[in-house]
């Protein structure tokens, strides 16, 4: 017997495994789990400064405090974090989703600019960036000598080894 002769003949059977049907996939619906969400970065800008030979404290007092002072009064941050480290400052500043990145990091670079001449002389150009949550390294290399000095060997890097790698294609930065 086919299935059509069975629901000709017994129509409430028929209503009962089409209701079974539709209630095991609810059920399936409900318990389903969502595995792939959408790619949604929200808009981070990263204000990263350095300052040669000062402490962590002079960085916190002279540099991150200014920076953010002026950085808080832009609409849309969500979040503003900073760390000041040996001789850097990086403060990053996390938008609100409708924030446009391009727009903010403009902004971003319009405060900082004007709290440059508050600045102290010595430190070097602030460096605004997007932050692309993608933009992670993929590769970390450690270069060491048993015959030359760690200042030799970062000097080497710097002046040869940099380049070399910047120039292989899909390289974005090294």
């Amino acid at each position: 017997m086919k299935i059509s002769e069975i629901s000709v003949r017994r129509p409430v059977l028929a209503t009962v495994m089409s209701l079974l049907i539709v209630l095991i996939g609810l059920v399936a619906y409900d318990r389903l789990s969502v595995r792939e969400y959408p790619n949604i970065d929200e808009p981070t800008v990263s204000v990263v400064t350095v300052y040669q030979g000062a402490s962590p404290d002079i960085l916190e007092t002279e540099v991150t405090t200014i920076i953010e002072d002026s950085l808080s009064g832009i609409e849309g941050i969500k979040t503003i974090t900073s760390q000041s480290r040996q001789e850097q400052s990086q403060i990053s500043i996390v938008f609100k989703m409708e924030r446009n990145a391009d727009d903010a990091a403009a902004e971003v670079r319009d405060r900082v600019g004007r709290v440059r001449a508050n600045l102290p002389f010595d430190i070097e150009e602030p460096v605004i960036a997007k932050v692309e949550a993608d933009a992670s390294p993929i590769l970390y290399m450690s270069f060491s000598s048993d015959q030359h000095s760690s200042e030799e060997v970062t000097d080497y890097v710097d002046r040869y080894v940099t380049d070399q790698l910047e120039m292989i294609d899909g390289v974005a930065e090294a």
